[in-house]
């Protein structure tokens, strides 16, 4: 109802030529109206309204005092205003005459606040060409150009939007002693649209990859084949008629589209909805069509070219059917809701096998290393492919931590067989590191995850075999990089591989030691066992695995069977995730008991899948698995964690287990958000 109305008391001495000081007005704040008024009107007219209900005739006598009161009021606080303004308004004629008369011949809009963002003076030209001649005396400087203040300027020039033009305010203090600023308003709106609009034309590379079609169409005719990709080049066209951009084919999957920032952005928005588009198509055997995409925004078309395929290759290195943008910050990814489509020829396994028989050959030694707390899938095609290149005659070792590893009856049956000199302390590991030894990471492809990654360093030559989606901040460098997404295990890789190596045969112990790795990662081939699984597992026991010792390898104590019986117990069903998390007074949860205790909680009906959160040390981890129509990965993945389709996990740092479970279902409701939009 009142405008706020503020009387200030003002002494400040400053001098605006460098040379005559004048006097000026200190600020000192004695009277603000606003609250006090406020608070005095609402009880006046509560007891007005009480009055109406006790004594009808007291009322009218007390309504019309109140109005008078409103009354005498309103006109006291224009009337203060008003006597505001004129103060400052003397004030501001008090200014050496020299001075002021430079001010209001300046070219450029002026304005002299004080540290608190009042406006105290400011030129005609200001007056004129921002206010349009209306009067601001008084007013915070954030009337006049909304949301500005003292510390924004205090900091540097900042860029503001007045009516329909721009402005680029300077401020400058008038003396060391007294805090009066003097704010320079620079009009450069055709330069800022100029900017503006060079941003937004810039031109962005977008890769487009139908995922797998010689997969989706290796019995179809070729006319199916021309249909199915005609009708994807349409849907293309169509989606891009939109935009200023041009869209060319190739080759028979793969497209290509440079397009401006400005629509690139409505895409990103948009959450690249040709994903959901293209998915509906489908062949004559009832197989989705999916599409991976890769853009590229860099200064030059030649660098966004080079990001767009460094961003298709992360698209389906991470199993397709989603889109990676790669600016210099990093990636960003949208869609990856289903699951990858398995390749059936074995023709980059051969061409692998080949190149990493010469690797070998030309290394005086190599080490294999997987990651920290190695499970049966890590150690178990780690220690297969060095028992197989040991073969060969050359010194092999296995770099693992045997406190921390997840398999140590795999590591005790080798030792009993005479061969536990194979595995090698990180410690011990730094010491056999040469200029021409050979490195192979098994199961991982992230340097931070890895079992020593000091060691990786120090390498010269690095080969990566890994089956997880791909992360941000994989292993760039490596001769070789092995990474099928669509594998079961790391095992199923190994064992296709070794049987292209030359002069290379598996015992039964290291057959064994992969078919329990893919039995671990399918979970007794359950899940993500695809045609090839089935076809390794068959070569593993041809040579000699038994299924019945490999079942062994995953028994454990009593004690561990009731730990893990009673993480299931007490886990809490939450839009048909199972979550298990330590209790504030239970003893903290093992790491097996854990991975063990998510694969249970999968057969409980309803539950589509499942997050067991323990601490690990100092920190907090989580182990996540999946039937499959939930990507795990994604969300351990906004969490910065990774791993594959059905299984992944992260690891979080100064988090409570209470927080964690906060954490997980923020991120499982974003998930199933844009789930469902893709659906």
């Amino acid at each position: 109802m009142f405008n706020a109305v503020k009387c200030y008391a003002y002494m400040y001495t400053f001098d605006l030529r460098g040379g005559r000081k004048v006097l000026f007005m200190k600020k000192r704040r004695f009277w603000d109206a606003t609250t006090s008024v406020v608070i005095l009107g609402a009880a006046l007219l509560l007891f007005t309204g009480v009055t109406f209900f006790l004594n009808i005739a007291v009322f009218f006598i007390q309504l019309s005092v109140t109005v008078a009161v409103f009354a005498v009021v309103g006109w006291r606080l224009i009337h203060a205003r008003r006597d505001m303004r004129s103060m400052l308004s003397a004030v501001a004629d008090s200014l050496d005459m020299t001075a002021k008369a430079s001010l209001e011949k300046s070219p450029l809009p002026v304005m002299v606040i004080s540290d608190s963002s009042e406006i105290l003076w400011y030129s005609k030209k200001f007056q004129k060409e921002i206010l349009y001649d209306g009067d601001t005396l008084g007013l915070p400087v954030s009337s006049v150009a909304g949301g500005i203040s003292i510390g924004e300027l205090k900091s540097g020039a900042a860029d503001v939007d007045i009516k329909d033009k721009r402005y680029t305010v300077y401020v400058s203090q008038l003396t060391e002693t007294d805090e009066i600023y003097l704010l320079y308003f620079v009009e450069n709106t055709r330069l800022k649209k100029i900017s503006e609009e060079y941003k937004l034309s810039r031109p962005a590379v977008v890769l487009f990859y139908i995922d797998n079609m010689d997969e989706l169409l290796q019995n179809a005719r070729s006319s199916e084949r021309a249909q199915i990709s005609s009708r994807v080049e349409s849907m293309l066209e169509d989606w891009v008629s939109s935009t200023t951009g041009v869209l060319r084919r190739f080759a028979s999957d793969r497209f290509i589209l440079i397009v401006e920032h400005r629509h690139l952005q409505q895409m990103i928005i948009n959450r690249f909805n040709i994903l959901d588009k293209i998915r509906s198509v489908q062949t004559d055997a009832s197989q989705s069509v999916t599409l991976s995409i890769g853009v590229g925004q860099g200064t030059t078309l030649r660098e966004s070219e080079q990001y767009a395929r460094q961003a298709i290759d992360m698209a389906l290195g991470r199993g397709g059917d989603q889109a990676a943008v790669k600016t210099k910050d990093g990636y960003d990814f949208y869609g990856g809701v289903s699951q990858g489509i398995e390749r059936r020829t074995k023709v980059r396994t051969r061409v692998i096998a080949s190149a990493l028989s010469e690797l070998i050959a030309g290394s005086d030694k190599v080490l294999v290393m997987g990651h920290r707390a190695s499970d049966l899938d890590c150690l178990g095609a780690s220690v297969a492919i060095a028992m197989s290149i040991r073969n060969l005659g050359k010194y092999t070792g296995v770099v693992v931590n045997k406190s921390q590893t997840l398999a140590p009856e795999l590591i005790e049956r080798y030792a009993d067989l005479g061969y536990g000199d194979i595995f090698i302390k990180p410690e011990d590991a730094h010491a056999l590191m040469t200029q021409k030894t050979l490195l192979i990471i098994t199961d991982v492809h992230i340097p931070k995850m890895l079992e020593c990654e000091d060691i990786y360093r120090s390498a010269k030559s690095t080969v990566v075999i890994d089956h997880h989606r791909k992360m941000v901040g994989h292993i760039d460098d490596a001769v070789i990089f092995y990474h099928e997404p669509f594998a079961s295990s790391t095992c199923e890789m190994v064992a296709e591989l070794v049987q292209y190596l030359e002069d290379v045969t598996l015992t039964r112990l290291d057959a064994e030691s992969l078919l329990a790795g893919i039995m671990l990662d399918t979970r007794n081939f359950v899940f993500n066992a695809g045609v090839r699984t089935f076809e390794a597992a068959a070569y593993l026991r041809r040579v000699g695995a038994d299924t019945v010792e490999v079942k062994r390898l995953f028994t454990g104590s009593m004690g561990l069977y009731k730990e893990k019986a009673e993480i299931v117990a007490n886990a809490e069903i939450y839009h048909q995730v199972a979550i298990a998390h330590n209790k504030s007074n239970s003893a903290p949860l093992s790491r097996i008991a854990a991975s063990q205790a998510a694969d249970e909680l999968l057969y409980i009906k309803g539950v589509e899948a499942s997050f067991v959160i323990y601490k690990d040390g100092t920190s907090v981890s989580i182990s996540a698995r999946s039937m499959g129509s939930f990507n795990v990965q994604l969300v351990m993945e906004a969490m910065g964690g990774g791993g594959h389709l059905t299984m992944a996990g992260t690891q979080l740092t100064g988090t409570t287990s209470e927080q964690a479970v906060t954490m997980l279902r923020k991120a499982i409701d974003t998930y199933l958000n844009e789930r469902e939009h893709a659906r």
